[in-house]
């Protein structure tokens, strides 16, 4: 088992009613729910931002769709 640390975190009363409920429906600690939803939130925002900064490193150096590229995309896309 990876080492793990302590983080405390305030919610709101519903939010912490639906993760006691959720804990009780799947026989699973509110602590493990809690990890495995920040594990999935942190990964995916993390992805995120890197995605915008590589597309802001594409729009400093000029690297943009040409109009032809945009206008075979629309095409493409709107079937």
């Amino acid at each position: 088992m990876a080492e793990s640390t302590v983080v405390r975190v305030r919610v709101g009363q519903r939010l912490k009613q639906q993760l006691e409920a959720l804990a009780h429906r799947t026989k699973r600690s509110e602590s493990v729910i809690a990890a495995e939803a920040i594990a999935v939130y942190v990964e995916r925002e993390a992805w995120q931002v890197t995605e915008i900064e590589k597309g802001l490193q594409e729009a400093d150096a000029g690297d943009f769709a040409s109009e032809a590229e945009v206008d075979a995309a629309i095409t493409k896309w709107s079937g």
